[in-house]
Protein backbone atom coordinates (compact mmCIF):
# COMPACT_ATOMS: atom_id res chain seq x y z
CA UNK A 1 0.00 0.00 0.00
CA UNK A 2 1.15 3.43 -0.70
CA UNK A 3 1.77 6.90 0.96
CA UNK A 4 -0.75 8.38 -1.36
CA UNK A 5 -3.35 5.62 -0.63
CA UNK A 6 -3.07 6.12 3.26
CA UNK A 7 -3.56 9.85 2.60
CA UNK A 8 -6.77 9.56 0.55
CA UNK A 9 -7.67 7.15 3.54
CA UNK A 10 -7.16 9.73 5.94
CA UNK A 11 -8.80 12.29 4.11
CA UNK A 12 -12.15 10.61 3.99
CA UNK A 13 -12.17 10.91 7.60
CA UNK A 14 -15.04 12.91 8.61
CA UNK A 15 -14.25 15.42 11.51
CA UNK A 16 -17.59 15.16 12.65
CA UNK A 17 -18.06 11.17 12.15
CA UNK A 18 -18.19 11.06 15.98
CA UNK A 19 -20.63 12.97 17.19
CA UNK A 20 -24.14 11.60 17.77
CA UNK A 21 -26.89 13.84 16.57
CA UNK A 22 -29.77 13.23 19.10
CA UNK A 23 -27.81 12.33 22.32
CA UNK A 24 -29.39 9.36 24.30
CA UNK A 25 -30.39 9.87 27.96
CA UNK A 26 -27.28 9.29 30.43
CA UNK A 27 -26.94 5.60 31.42
CA UNK A 28 -26.45 4.45 34.68
CA UNK A 29 -23.58 4.59 36.50
CA UNK A 30 -22.16 1.23 36.56
CA UNK A 31 -21.99 -0.37 40.70
CA UNK A 32 -18.03 -0.80 39.78
CA UNK A 33 -15.88 0.89 37.58
CA UNK A 34 -12.38 -1.13 36.29
CA UNK A 35 -9.37 1.04 36.34
CA UNK A 36 -8.74 0.95 32.47
CA UNK A 37 -5.78 3.80 32.36
CA UNK A 38 -2.93 3.96 34.84
CA UNK A 39 -2.25 7.42 35.41
CA UNK A 40 0.93 9.09 34.70
CA UNK A 41 1.11 10.00 38.30
CA UNK A 42 1.00 6.19 39.19
CA UNK A 43 4.03 5.75 37.32
CA UNK A 44 6.15 8.62 38.22
CA UNK A 45 5.60 7.63 41.88
CA UNK A 46 5.16 3.75 41.98
CA UNK A 47 8.71 3.23 43.07
CA UNK A 48 8.33 5.97 46.13
CA UNK A 49 4.94 4.53 47.42
CA UNK A 50 3.84 1.05 48.06
CA UNK A 51 0.38 1.97 48.41
CA UNK A 52 0.07 2.93 44.69
CA UNK A 53 2.26 0.11 44.17
CA UNK A 54 -0.61 -2.01 45.54
CA UNK A 55 -3.04 -0.24 43.57
CA UNK A 56 -1.24 -1.33 40.99
CA UNK A 57 -1.02 -4.81 41.79
CA UNK A 58 -4.76 -4.92 42.79
CA UNK A 59 -5.78 -3.63 39.47
CA UNK A 60 -3.71 -6.75 37.73
CA UNK A 61 -5.25 -9.19 39.88
CA UNK A 62 -8.48 -7.22 38.60
CA UNK A 63 -8.12 -7.94 35.44
CA UNK A 64 -7.56 -12.03 36.15
CA UNK A 65 -10.52 -13.93 35.84
CA UNK A 66 -9.95 -15.80 38.66
CA UNK A 67 -9.77 -12.77 40.74
CA UNK A 68 -12.39 -10.64 38.91
CA UNK A 69 -14.19 -8.43 41.47
CA UNK A 70 -17.70 -10.04 40.50
CA UNK A 71 -19.21 -9.51 43.89
CA UNK A 72 -18.84 -6.07 43.71
CA UNK A 73 -21.06 -6.16 40.33
CA UNK A 74 -23.49 -8.77 40.67
CA UNK A 75 -23.34 -10.80 43.27
CA UNK A 76 -25.85 -12.62 41.87
CA UNK A 77 -25.18 -14.77 38.07
CA UNK A 78 -28.59 -14.81 38.00
CA UNK A 79 -29.01 -11.13 38.27
CA UNK A 80 -26.57 -10.34 35.78
CA UNK A 81 -28.04 -12.91 33.38
CA UNK A 82 -31.26 -11.05 33.70
CA UNK A 83 -29.42 -7.93 32.57
CA UNK A 84 -27.21 -9.79 30.03
CA UNK A 85 -28.68 -12.81 28.42
CA UNK A 86 -27.54 -15.31 26.48
CA UNK A 87 -26.86 -13.71 22.54
CA UNK A 88 -27.96 -17.47 21.67
CA UNK A 89 -31.07 -18.05 23.79
CA UNK A 90 -32.25 -14.45 22.74
CA UNK A 91 -31.22 -14.98 18.94
CA UNK A 92 -34.84 -14.50 17.57
CA UNK A 93 -35.64 -11.40 19.94
CA UNK A 94 -32.04 -9.41 18.48
CA UNK A 95 -33.17 -10.97 14.90
CA UNK A 96 -36.46 -9.14 15.39
CA UNK A 97 -34.65 -5.76 16.73
CA UNK A 98 -32.51 -5.82 13.46
CA UNK A 99 -35.47 -6.37 10.81
CA UNK A 100 -35.50 -4.51 7.63
CA UNK A 101 -31.69 -3.63 8.52
CA UNK A 102 -27.84 -4.67 7.05
CA UNK A 103 -26.31 -6.20 9.52
CA UNK A 104 -22.40 -5.80 10.03
CA UNK A 105 -20.22 -8.19 12.28
CA UNK A 106 -16.97 -6.93 14.12
CA UNK A 107 -15.12 -10.03 16.01
CA UNK A 108 -12.55 -9.85 18.91
CA UNK A 109 -10.50 -12.20 18.38
CA UNK A 110 -8.68 -13.62 21.57
CA UNK A 111 -11.15 -15.34 23.86
CA UNK A 112 -13.63 -14.55 21.11
CA UNK A 113 -12.82 -16.42 18.15
CA UNK A 114 -9.69 -18.13 19.71
CA UNK A 115 -9.63 -19.84 23.35
CA UNK A 116 -7.62 -18.04 25.80
CA UNK A 117 -4.09 -19.79 26.66
CA UNK A 118 -1.14 -19.29 27.90
CA UNK A 119 1.50 -18.90 25.25
CA UNK A 120 -0.27 -16.07 23.23
CA UNK A 121 1.61 -17.13 19.53
CA UNK A 122 -0.35 -20.72 19.89
CA UNK A 123 -3.56 -18.95 20.50
CA UNK A 124 -5.10 -20.52 17.18
CA UNK A 125 -8.84 -21.02 15.79
CA UNK A 126 -10.41 -24.03 15.07
CA UNK A 127 -10.68 -25.12 11.99
CA UNK A 128 -14.15 -24.66 12.06
CA UNK A 129 -14.51 -21.52 13.66
CA UNK A 130 -12.33 -20.73 10.33
CA UNK A 131 -15.36 -22.03 8.18
CA UNK A 132 -17.89 -20.45 10.11
CA UNK A 133 -16.28 -16.82 10.10
CA UNK A 134 -16.00 -17.32 6.32
CA UNK A 135 -19.43 -18.10 5.93
CA UNK A 136 -20.37 -15.36 8.03
CA UNK A 137 -17.83 -13.05 5.62
CA UNK A 138 -20.09 -13.83 2.92
CA UNK A 139 -23.13 -13.16 3.55
CA UNK A 140 -22.20 -10.05 6.35
CA UNK A 141 -19.39 -7.19 6.10
CA UNK A 142 -17.35 -8.97 8.92
CA UNK A 143 -14.27 -7.30 10.87
CA UNK A 144 -12.02 -8.59 13.12
CA UNK A 145 -10.75 -5.94 15.76
CA UNK A 146 -7.90 -7.16 17.87
CA UNK A 147 -5.24 -5.45 20.02
CA UNK A 148 -3.31 -8.14 17.90
CA UNK A 149 -0.76 -6.57 15.29
CA UNK A 150 -2.69 -6.48 12.01
CA UNK A 151 -0.35 -9.37 10.76
CA UNK A 152 -0.38 -11.78 13.38
CA UNK A 153 -4.04 -11.34 13.72
CA UNK A 154 -4.38 -12.24 9.75
CA UNK A 155 -2.19 -15.14 9.83
CA UNK A 156 -4.39 -16.49 12.20
CA UNK A 157 -7.47 -16.10 10.73
CA UNK A 158 -6.38 -16.66 7.19
CA UNK A 159 -9.28 -14.86 5.73
CA UNK A 160 -8.31 -12.38 2.60
CA UNK A 161 -12.11 -11.31 2.62
CA UNK A 162 -12.32 -9.41 5.82
CA UNK A 163 -11.41 -6.06 7.53
CA UNK A 164 -8.56 -6.31 9.60
CA UNK A 165 -8.18 -3.41 12.13
CA UNK A 166 -4.88 -4.97 14.54
CA UNK A 167 -3.18 -2.73 17.24
CA UNK A 168 -7.12 -1.36 19.17
CA UNK A 169 -7.53 -0.16 15.77
CA UNK A 170 -4.93 1.78 14.97
CA UNK A 171 -4.19 -0.35 12.20
CA UNK A 172 -6.59 -1.09 9.81
CA UNK A 173 -7.12 -2.45 6.47
CA UNK A 174 -9.78 -3.65 3.90
CA UNK A 175 -10.06 -6.72 2.62
CA UNK A 176 -6.84 -7.85 0.54
CA UNK A 177 -9.29 -9.50 -2.83
CA UNK A 178 -12.39 -8.36 -4.19
CA UNK A 179 -15.44 -8.35 -1.26
CA UNK A 180 -18.70 -7.30 -2.66
CA UNK A 181 -18.96 -4.92 0.52
CA UNK A 182 -16.78 -2.61 -0.94
CA UNK A 183 -18.00 0.31 -3.05
CA UNK A 184 -16.71 0.27 -6.46
CA UNK A 185 -14.19 2.47 -7.85
CA UNK A 186 -13.05 2.95 -4.27
CA UNK A 187 -9.24 2.54 -3.44
CA UNK A 188 -8.41 -0.42 -0.30
CA UNK A 189 -9.05 0.83 3.31
CA UNK A 190 -5.79 1.69 4.99
CA UNK A 191 -5.62 3.55 7.69
CA UNK A 192 -2.99 3.92 10.73
CA UNK A 193 -3.34 7.33 12.69
CA UNK A 194 -0.46 6.54 15.25
CA UNK A 195 1.97 5.70 12.24
CA UNK A 196 4.57 8.64 14.01
CA UNK A 197 5.09 6.21 17.00
CA UNK A 198 6.54 3.61 14.89
CA UNK A 199 9.97 3.96 16.19
CA UNK A 200 8.58 4.70 20.02
CA UNK A 201 7.40 1.81 19.97
CA UNK A 202 10.10 0.25 19.12
CA UNK A 203 12.39 1.35 21.54
CA UNK A 204 10.30 0.32 23.93
CA UNK A 205 9.28 -2.98 23.01
CA UNK A 206 13.22 -3.57 23.10
CA UNK A 207 13.66 -1.71 26.52
CA UNK A 208 11.19 -4.17 28.01
CA UNK A 209 12.24 -7.24 27.10
CA UNK A 210 15.60 -5.91 28.89
CA UNK A 211 13.97 -4.44 31.65
CA UNK A 212 11.52 -7.83 32.36
CA UNK A 213 13.72 -10.92 31.38
CA UNK A 214 14.75 -12.03 34.87
CA UNK A 215 11.03 -12.43 35.44
CA UNK A 216 9.95 -15.84 34.75
CA UNK A 217 7.08 -16.09 32.65
CA UNK A 218 6.40 -12.91 31.05
CA UNK A 219 6.07 -12.87 27.42
CA UNK A 220 6.39 -9.44 25.90
CA UNK A 221 4.94 -8.37 22.53
CA UNK A 222 5.29 -6.02 19.61
CA UNK A 223 1.92 -5.41 18.07
CA UNK A 224 3.02 -3.02 16.20
CA UNK A 225 1.17 0.13 17.68
CA UNK A 226 1.36 -0.98 20.77
CA UNK A 227 3.29 -3.34 23.20
CA UNK A 228 1.86 -6.05 25.02
CA UNK A 229 3.67 -7.04 28.35
CA UNK A 230 1.42 -10.58 29.03
CA UNK A 231 1.56 -12.10 32.95
CA UNK A 232 -0.47 -14.77 32.77
CA UNK A 233 2.27 -17.47 33.96
CA UNK A 234 3.83 -14.96 35.60
CA UNK A 235 3.96 -15.95 39.71
CA UNK A 236 1.19 -13.42 41.45
CA UNK A 237 4.25 -12.48 44.10
CA UNK A 238 6.75 -11.37 40.93
CA UNK A 239 3.86 -8.81 40.12
CA UNK A 240 4.73 -6.10 41.89
CA UNK A 241 8.36 -6.52 40.11
CA UNK A 242 6.78 -6.48 37.14
CA UNK A 243 4.86 -3.43 37.61
CA UNK A 244 7.68 -1.92 38.65
CA UNK A 245 10.24 -2.46 35.58
CA UNK A 246 7.26 -1.50 32.93
CA UNK A 247 7.22 1.85 35.05
CA UNK A 248 10.46 2.24 35.06
CA UNK A 249 10.68 2.05 31.02
CA UNK A 250 7.44 4.24 30.21
CA UNK A 251 8.00 7.21 32.84
CA UNK A 252 10.79 7.71 29.84
CA UNK A 253 8.23 8.21 27.18
CA UNK A 254 5.59 10.70 27.82
CA UNK A 255 3.21 10.57 25.17
CA UNK A 256 2.48 6.69 25.74
CA UNK A 257 -0.01 5.40 28.14
CA UNK A 258 -0.44 2.22 30.47
CA UNK A 259 -3.81 0.36 29.61
CA UNK A 260 -5.21 -2.95 30.85
CA UNK A 261 -6.75 -6.39 29.71
CA UNK A 262 -7.28 -9.66 30.65
CA UNK A 263 -3.44 -10.41 32.20
CA UNK A 264 -2.12 -8.39 29.82
CA UNK A 265 -0.51 -4.70 30.35
CA UNK A 266 -0.73 -2.59 27.27
CA UNK A 267 1.52 0.37 26.49
CA UNK A 268 0.13 2.43 23.74
CA UNK A 269 0.16 6.12 22.19
CA UNK A 270 -2.06 8.91 23.55
CA UNK A 271 -4.06 9.42 21.19
CA UNK A 272 -7.72 9.55 20.93
CA UNK A 273 -8.65 6.72 19.27
CA UNK A 274 -9.66 2.92 20.37
CA UNK A 275 -11.69 0.16 18.90
CA UNK A 276 -14.89 2.48 19.16
CA UNK A 277 -13.56 4.65 16.74
CA UNK A 278 -11.87 1.87 14.59
CA UNK A 279 -15.69 0.74 14.70
CA UNK A 280 -16.91 3.69 13.66
CA UNK A 281 -14.48 4.30 10.73
CA UNK A 282 -15.28 0.83 9.38
CA UNK A 283 -18.78 1.91 9.61
CA UNK A 284 -17.92 4.88 7.43
CA UNK A 285 -15.56 3.35 4.78
CA UNK A 286 -18.57 0.55 4.20
CA UNK A 287 -20.78 3.68 3.66
CA UNK A 288 -22.99 3.39 6.69
CA UNK A 289 -21.64 6.27 8.58
CA UNK A 290 -25.11 7.71 8.41
CA UNK A 291 -27.37 5.46 7.56
CA UNK A 292 -30.22 4.61 9.93
CA UNK A 293 -30.72 1.24 8.66
CA UNK A 294 -27.98 -0.71 9.43
CA UNK A 295 -27.32 -2.75 12.58
CA UNK A 296 -23.44 -3.25 13.84
CA UNK A 297 -23.26 -6.45 16.07
CA UNK A 298 -19.55 -6.21 18.20
CA UNK A 299 -18.44 -9.58 19.82
CA UNK A 300 -15.73 -9.45 22.28
CA UNK A 301 -14.51 -10.25 25.79
CA UNK A 302 -11.86 -7.45 26.99
CA UNK A 303 -11.68 -4.66 28.76
CA UNK A 304 -11.06 -2.61 25.33
CA UNK A 305 -13.85 -3.87 23.48
CA UNK A 306 -15.87 -1.71 26.02
CA UNK A 307 -15.05 1.43 23.95
CA UNK A 308 -16.38 -0.11 21.18
CA UNK A 309 -19.61 -1.59 23.66
CA UNK A 310 -20.23 1.96 24.46
CA UNK A 311 -20.18 3.72 20.91
CA UNK A 312 -23.08 1.24 19.89
CA UNK A 313 -25.17 1.75 22.83
CA UNK A 314 -24.77 5.72 22.82
CA UNK A 315 -25.97 5.14 19.11
CA UNK A 316 -28.78 3.77 19.95
CA UNK A 317 -27.54 1.28 16.59
CA UNK A 318 -26.65 -2.39 16.80
CA UNK A 319 -25.55 -4.24 19.46
CA UNK A 320 -22.65 -5.30 21.69
CA UNK A 321 -22.32 -9.07 22.58
CA UNK A 322 -19.65 -9.65 26.33
CA UNK A 323 -17.59 -13.09 26.08
CA UNK A 324 -17.72 -13.83 30.19
CA UNK A 325 -18.45 -17.21 32.50
CA UNK A 326 -18.22 -14.59 35.06
CA UNK A 327 -20.26 -10.94 35.51
CA UNK A 328 -18.65 -8.03 34.92
CA UNK A 329 -19.57 -4.35 34.52
CA UNK A 330 -20.12 -3.69 30.73
CA UNK A 331 -22.01 -1.51 28.12
CA UNK A 332 -23.02 -5.06 26.11
CA UNK A 333 -26.53 -6.00 25.76
CA UNK A 334 -26.02 -9.45 25.84
CA UNK A 335 -23.12 -12.12 26.72
CA UNK A 336 -21.85 -15.73 25.70
CA UNK A 337 -19.80 -17.27 27.68
CA UNK A 338 -16.96 -18.39 25.63
CA UNK A 339 -15.42 -19.36 21.25
CA UNK A 340 -17.87 -22.34 21.03
CA UNK A 341 -20.71 -20.36 22.02
CA UNK A 342 -20.01 -17.02 19.25
CA UNK A 343 -19.41 -20.26 16.65
CA UNK A 344 -23.00 -21.01 17.55
CA UNK A 345 -24.27 -17.43 17.58
CA UNK A 346 -22.45 -16.85 14.61
CA UNK A 347 -24.17 -19.91 12.58
CA UNK A 348 -27.39 -18.85 13.63
CA UNK A 349 -26.68 -15.74 11.82
CA UNK A 350 -25.60 -17.78 8.69
CA UNK A 351 -28.57 -20.42 8.52
CA UNK A 352 -31.15 -17.52 9.49
CA UNK A 353 -29.46 -15.03 6.64
CA UNK A 354 -29.51 -18.33 4.10
CA UNK A 355 -33.43 -18.97 5.13
CA UNK A 356 -33.95 -15.41 4.46
CA UNK A 357 -32.77 -15.30 1.12
CA UNK A 358 -34.47 -18.81 0.03
CA UNK A 359 -37.84 -16.81 1.40
CA UNK A 360 -37.07 -13.77 -0.58
CA UNK A 361 -36.12 -15.99 -3.58
CA UNK A 362 -39.53 -17.45 -3.81
CA UNK A 363 -41.40 -14.58 -3.40
CA UNK A 364 -39.72 -12.98 -6.38
CA UNK A 365 -40.17 -15.83 -8.02
CA UNK A 366 -44.08 -15.72 -7.58
CA UNK A 367 -44.02 -12.43 -8.27
CA UNK A 368 -42.83 -12.70 -11.55
CA UNK A 369 -45.46 -15.62 -12.29
CA UNK A 370 -47.87 -12.97 -11.29
CA UNK A 371 -46.37 -10.45 -13.64
CA UNK A 372 -46.36 -12.65 -16.53
CA UNK A 373 -49.66 -14.11 -16.28
CA UNK A 374 -51.08 -10.80 -16.13
CA UNK A 375 -49.72 -10.13 -19.49
CA UNK A 376 -51.88 -12.64 -20.99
Amino acid sequence: MTKQNLSNAKSCVNPTMFMVEKPPPPLPPPRESYINNISRKTLVEINGDPRIMKSWVDSMRASSPTHHMSTNLYEDKTSWMAHHPSAVDMFEDIISVSKGKKIVMFLDYDGTLSPIVDDPDQAFMSDDMRGTVRKLARNFPTAIVSGRCRDKVYNFVQLAELYYAGSHGMDIKGPSKGSKYSKKGTQAVLFQPASKFLPMIVEVYKELLDKTKSIEGVKVENNKFCVSVHFRCVDEKKWGELSQQVSLVLKEYPKLKLCQGRKVLEIRPIIKWDKGKALQFLLQSLGYAKCNDVFPIYIGDDRTDEDAFKVLRERRQGLGILVSKTPKDTHASYSLQEPSEVMKFLILLVEWKRLSLRKQSKIQKQLEDINASLKY
